[in-house]
């Protein structure tokens, strides 16, 4: 009998329930030292920290590409662990966006979005293609459909990237910076997408540099060194009245 993937919680206003993480690289120090985090349904939740603080990491285990040490993530009632059922379901519940964009430069605009819907939704190609139309006249892209990822500006490319990861239909979108490997002028077309899906009610897990965009669309602010959290808050009281030193000292450097 195989196993059931849901598991009780006792927080079903959670979508995300991240526990005790521990997460250590070898030779090195935690990347993850007792990390815990819940994300509520809806909830855009932004990470922020020092460069090697492991925000990155903490992203990379919620959807599986790392392995915990130790302690329990929990999407959408599903436990992450070793079944492979279960990470499977889970892969295809969250989105994720990376620094770089990951787009196959031999596929088309429209094949790179289209694979995955054909092999993970088991769409056929006449309904992939009708979603990711819409897709990217939903990101500003509806006219680089035939294009190939070396004819578009890095802003583009992570539009498509979004698009794709969109065209799953994910409840959860992870985004690690986003826009870093961006140049100044295309930060913005990118970070005017990902508001708008905030506005939908997008669950949404943002580690990120960009603080106007943190107080202007997160409902919380994470604020992680070495592997741990610092401070968490509502926005608005994590920007204005941070109540540790370390965060302080943080926001002073970079506002």
């Amino acid at each position: 009998m195989e196993k059931n993937t849901s598991v009780a919680t006792g927080h079903d206003e959670f979508i995300i329930i991240a526990e005790h993480l521990v997460k250590v690289f070898p030779g090195s120090v935690p990347a993850l030292n007792d990390f815990s985090v819940h994300v509520k349904r809806g909830e855009v939740l932004v990470v922020v920290g020092p460069s090697g603080s492991g925000k990155s990491t903490f992203l990379r285990c919620l959807n599986g590409l790392e392995t915990i040490d130790s302690g329990r993530i929990v999407i959408d009632s599903i436990l992450l662990d070793a079944n492979e059922k279960n990470r499977l379901a889970i892969r295809r519940e969250v989105g994720m966006v990376f620094q770089s964009f990951n787009l196959f430069p031999h596929l088309s605009v429209l094949e790179n979005i289209n694979l995955a819907q054909c092999l993970v939704r088991g769409k056929n190609k006449k309904e992939a293609t009708r979603a990711t139309e819409e897709l990217l006249d939903k990101v500003g892209l509806s006219d680089k459909i035939r294009g190939y990822p070396d004819e578009l500006s890095g802003g583009q490319q992570q539009r498509v990237a979004i698009a794709r990861a969109l065209a799953l239909r994910p409840k959860v979108m992870l985004f690690d910076e986003a826009t870093s490997a961006l140049d100044p002028e295309m930060i913005g077309e990118v970070l005017d997408v990902m508001r708008t899906l905030a506005e939908e009610g997008m669950t949404m897990v943002v580690v990120t540099h960009e603080m106007g965009f943190a107080r202007e669309v997160s409902d919380r602010v994470v604020f992680m060194e070495a592997g741990r959290i610092v401070e968490a808050g509502e926005t608005r009281q994590f920007f204005l009245h941070p109540t540790q030193e370390r965060t302080r000292n943080f926001l002073r450097q970079i506002l």
